[in-house]
């Protein structure tokens, strides 16, 4: 049975991405890599905000997944962007 705040956190994300959303909709620049970096963001702050002070419940410890498989997913997007912006033969392959 889920705890009470575990169901907080999961409305705060869900609630984030869905903002996010209805944002990058108004602004017409929706795209995955925008969404995920922004989603993302909000990931963190939910953990930092909703972090306890003196015991680790078992699901926050498994978020730690979540936030490598996140960070692997923003560097995949960074490198990206980054071999977009850079001159076709600068890049080593």
């Amino acid at each position: 049975m889920p705890t009470r705040r575990r169901v907080r956190f999961i409305h705060g994300q869900f609630a984030w991405m869905v903002a996010t959303i209805l944002v990058l909709t108004a602004l017409e620049s929706l795209s995955y890599d925008l969404f995920f970096v922004l989603s993302f963001i909000g990931f963190l702050l939910l953990m930092e905000l909703t972090a306890p002070i003196n015991v680790t419940p078992q699901w926050r410890r498994r978020l730690r997944w979540v936030l490598g498989i996140g960070v692997v997913g923003f560097a995949c997007i960074v490198i990206r962007r980054i071999l977009e912006i850079l001159p076709p033969g600068v890049a080593p392959w």
